[in-house]
């Protein structure tokens, strides 16, 4: 593919592009006339048509001067019966001209767009390829950037490439032609070219900086505009509207200085071109004045040679459009070079993983994470030992910072550990085919991501008509797991029922349990719960990992087989009591393993951080009482459990106080 070509962001080579300003802007030309070889032949040799019928058309009129137009002018009535001839000659070097400008234009348009789309499927796929931490140390606006300004200021100068290259044809049949008419002549016109050189080396000297500010302002102002796009509630609700106006303001005011230079540095550069083939042809005239007079050159031969001059104006504008957009174009994929050449991508595995009805053996052997520190790497994770038996549910707490979310990601893959191994039945996940892991491991997020579509759509994550794609009652069995099939069959349409930007019709807790049941309509081996269940009530979640469990059994639920393992991040205890085993995660090292009640036991910090959770539950109760609260708000089950370590039937619950039982 031609992107394979372009883009060597694979183990052939790295993308950045090497050397000075003119190494540079070769390799960038080579690189993507190389992508697209055939449509820039095409181009380039249409072009090169364009450049030679238009010195055709020079030496069609010396001709036309020399032997209808003078001596017709003279009284030649021979002359005169040849106008028409003359005539058909010029208008046959226009049709070929005409030809030559749709051709070069079309392919030329073809180039640009095939480089464009290639450069925008290798920033998006190495996209997918980085890991998380990658992600979070570049803004959302950035990423934006690349793919789409950055993407056209790398490509801007392919759309005048083919004319330049292809006038090259020009300017060699030019010379020819002018040194074969008179010598001072052709000096004379092909005197103005070093100065157009000069001219564009100051302009590469002047634009480069001014360039390359401009494109990063235009990052940042895509990324200003995404965090207020982002933060619309918080925005509107704590009134800070006029400072994000302020903020947008003020980036975009720099970007309009970054442009303005910009524009003032081209203000100088192309007027200066376009001075150049004029002053050329004045002192062609000039001189052809002196050589006609002087009986060595005539009249015809003077009027093509200053033709010809004019028509070079061209080739010397198409060089500067091409110059003109160098700067540019070499920061745009400079900026896309570094997404490309961005360190960290996962390598892909070819192991296949077995799909087993029984749930997934989950091992993490010595495994360590490292994390940028002031003062070099810092271990995040590090002696990490953990096996998780096939269809457990285990808890994983641990104050904030402690390392659970880092240590989750590593069971999807989302990165991969410094040290040690992670592996699913004895299987490296580093050496496991994607498609694989994609089918049998499924995590949940604690920030839910609905997608601005159907609720089929949001689930399946399929498009219509895709014949790997769950049926609906796979969809629907998937909904009633994760208790929202109430919520779905309220909504105007069902499965069909549109939802807004982000699932805004929605609340917290439903988007949560439809991104479970997303997770759950795949059927995996292994459900990785990070605090998902934050907005759900304590009572929906027990009947969800419940219902994990009843659906091993046929028939139940409109599913069938062994439960999933499960690894839930937990932070209240009536999540963590749901567990059959809970696992302490303290300064990046797992503390203690065990019971909630064994934890409690024998784990100062375990039980330090429960008290932490009991201490909140009866703050809440005060302020319930204080308020006049509703006593369904009932997140004092976390002190409920934490006091009885069991888990009270809901008919038989005792009355509470301050969160303790009385």
């Amino acid at each position: 593919m031609g992107s394979n070509r372009f883009n060597p962001s694979g183990p052939q080579r790295r993308a950045e592009l090497t050397g000075g300003a003119v190494r540079r802007s070769l390799q960038l030309i080579a690189r993507g006339i190389a992508s697209q070889p055939r449509t820039y032949v095409f181009a380039i040799l249409t072009s090169a048509v364009f450049g030679a019928a238009m010195v055709g058309v020079s030496e069609a009129l010396g001709m036309v001067t020399d032997r209808v137009v003078v001596p017709a002018l003279e009284g030649d009535a021979d002359a005169r019966e040849e106008v028409w001839l003359a005539g058909l000659v010029l208008l046959g070097v226009a049709l070929t001209l005409a030809t030559a400008v749709a051709g070069r234009r079309i392919f030329a348009g073809m180039g640009v767009s095939d480089i464009q789309a290639d450069h925008r499927r290798a920033v998006t796929r190495q996209y997918l390829r980085l890991p998380m931490s990658w992600h979070r140390a570049h803004p959302t606006g950035q990423l934006l950037s690349n793919a789409s300004s950055d993407v056209e200021a790398a490509t801007g100068v392919f759309n005048p490439l083919p004319f330049a290259l292809g006038v090259v044809v020009m300017i060699g049949v030019a010379a020819v032609a002018l040194l074969s008419t008179d010598v001072w002549l052709a000096l004379t016109a092909l005197g103005v070219l070093p100065l157009a050189v000069l001219a564009n080396v100051v302009f590469q000297r002047r634009m480069s900086p001014a360039a390359t500010r401009a494109q990063q302002m235009r990052a940042e102002v895509s990324d200003v505009a995404h965090e207020s796009f982002e933060a619309a509630l918080l925005v509107k609700s704590l009134g800070t509207e006029d400072r994000e106006e302020r903020r947008f303001a003020e980036r975009a005011d720099t970007l309009r200085r970054a442009n303005v230079r910009v524009g003032q540095v081209r203000a100088v550069f192309d007027p200066v071109i376009e001075l150049l083939p004029s002053l050329g042809t004045l002192l062609v005239l000039l001189v052809g004045t002196y050589r006609v007079a002087a009986g060595q050159v005539g009249t015809g031969d003077v009027v093509s040679a200053a033709y010809l001059l004019t028509i070079m104006a061209v080739p010397v504008r198409a060089f500067g459009w091409v110059l003109g957009e160098l700067p540019r174009g070499l920061v745009g994929y400079d900026r896309i070079a570094r997404v490309l050449d961005a360190p960290g991508a996962l390598a892909v595995g070819a192991t296949p993983l077995p799909a087993t009805p029984a749930g997934a053996r989950v091992r993490l052997d010595g495994v360590g994470v490292l994390v940028p520190g002031e003062d070099g790497p810092q271990p995040l994770l590090h002696d990490i030992d953990l096996d998780l038996a096939p269809g457990r549910t285990v808890a994983l707490v641990g104050v904030t910072g402690s390392g659970k979310t880092t240590l989750v990601s590593l069971l999807a893959r989302l990165r991969d550990p410094d040290e040690g191994t992670v592996s699913i039945d004895r299987v490296d996940l580093r050496d496991v085919r994607p498609a694989d892991l994609a089918a049998q491991v499924a995590l949940v997020p604690q920030h839910a991501f609905v997608f601005e579509d159907s609720v089929r759509s949001n689930v399946t994550l399929a498009d219509d008509g895709d014949p790997d794609a769950p049926d609906d009652e796979a969809v629907w069995a998937a909904l009633r797991l994760a208790r929202v099939d109430g919520v779905v069959r309220a909504l105007p349409g069902g499965l069909d029922a549109p939802l807004g930007e982000r699932g805004a019709n929605l609340s917290g807790g439903q988007r949560q349990r439809l991104v479970i049941a997303r997770a759950l309509v795949r059927r995996p081996r292994l459900l990785v719960l990070d605090d998902a269940t934050s907005a759900v009530d304590p009572r929906v979640e027990q009947q969800i990992l419940t219902g994990l469990r009843r659906s091993a059994d046929p028939g139940q639920d409109g599913t069938s087989g062994a439960a999933p393992t499960v690894l839930m991040v937990a932070y209240r205890m009536s999540s963590v009591l749901l567990a059959d085993e809970v696992v302490h995660l303290e300064d990046g090292r797992i503390a203690d393993r065990g019971t909630h009640a064994e934890l409690l036991e024998r784990d100062p910090g375990y039980r330090e951080l429960a008290t932490a959770y009991l201490h909140e539950s009866e703050r809440r109760s005060s302020l319930r009482e204080r308020t006049g609260g509703e006593p369904d708000d009932e997140p004092d089950d976390d002190a409920l459990l934490l006091a009885g370590g069991t888990e009270p039937d809901p008919a038989d619950r005792p009355t509470t106080s301050g969160g303790r039982t009385r």
